[in-house]
């Protein structure tokens, strides 16, 4: 089997990654591509535990991303050279992740709260409500997003590097003809994570009620703010176990795309990317492509 390689799309372009580099390519406004390569440290091998796996990737998906998004606006800035600091780094990843906690969990919990559902009594309706609550609050977000012109441009490199992704898996020769006839979707697509995150988000979280009371016989005589606070602090801890099984699943319905019972789970997330892909033209696929071939170059895995 071939090594798995992803991407991102980024500003005027996409970046690729392969299990031992990542590179970045964008198109400047004078027609030309730029790019950008970095070595990914070797991790250890008790890094690629089941579960473990998907959440020490989560993170470091999330500074690649971040460190290649930066680098592509940087190209288009008056001065550009400026790099990130590390500190910058940090606050830009607390910000992401902040934002992101506030708007699928903070604000689908609060909700819910006021639907008048009690959590510890009703506790699969009130998560069955929660997770719908988040589900269509990424549908509307993304819609949102997608009508802004530059996100809309960013969605066709998304499609651009789908394309490119497919035509590297398929044995085909890297070319724009080949890569546009493949399907802008793609089962290991972040988007389908998200949406598994919070789906498998609604059984996990219901065992909060439980941890608490096992774990503090005396939780339910708690003031109920007191015990909100800490029903909310353990959906938080359990993120992390959220995002390792949510992992394993993405890859279970990405290597056995044949399999009809994980055909039909993956198909939610699939959908969701007719909103985060949008087609690309021949030189967004261009651009797609360049960041691909220098990555299976410089870690020797196939180009023809």
């Amino acid at each position: 089997m071939k090594p798995v390689i992803g991407g991102q799309a980024v500003i005027e372009g996409v970046m690729m990654r392969s299990p031992g580099y990542y590179a970045t390519a964008v198109r400047l406004e004078n027609g030309k591509i730029a790019t950008e390569m970095h070595k990914i440290r070797k991790k250890p091998r008790w890094t690629q535990v089941p579960f473990l796996r998907g959440i020490i990737n989560m993170f470091e998906m999330l500074i690649i991303g971040i460190k290649s998004l930066t680098w592509s606006a940087d190209q288009f800035e008056e001065e550009p050279g400026k790099k990130l600091t590390g500190m910058q780094l940090f606050f830009t990843i607390a910000i992401s992740l902040l934002f992101s906690l506030a708007l699928f969990l903070v604000l689908p919990y609060f909700l819910t709260w006021l639907l008048g559902i009690d959590e510890e009594r009703q506790t699969i309706l009130f998560n069955l409500v929660d997770g719908l609550i988040k589900i269509a609050i990424l549908v509307l977000y993304l819609l949102i997003i997608s009508s802004i012109k530059d996100i809309y441009r960013l969605f066709e490199y998304h499609g651009a590097e789908h394309k490119v992704v497919h035509c590297y898996e398929s044995g085909k020769k890297l070319n724009v003809d080949n890569a546009k006839r493949f399907t802008r979707l793609h089962p290991r697509c972040g988007t389908s994570f998200l949406f598994i995150v919070l789906f498998i988000s609604i059984f996990v979280f219901a065992f909060t009620p439980g941890i608490m009371a096992s774990l503090l016989p005396s939780f339910s005589s708690y003031p109920l703010l007191l015990r909100k606070t800490l029903l909310f602090a353990a959906r938080l801890m359990l993120v992390p176990v959220v995002a390792g099984i949510s992992y394993e699943l993405l890859r279970l319905t990405a290597f056995h795309e044949k399999n009809k019972l994980l055909k039909a789970f993956a198909w939610p997330g699939l959908m969701l990317q007719y909103i985060t892909t949008k087609e690309p033209n021949a030189k967004q696929i261009e651009v797609a492509i360049k960041a691909m071939d220098m990555v299976i170059r410089k870690d020797k895995l196939i180009s023809k």
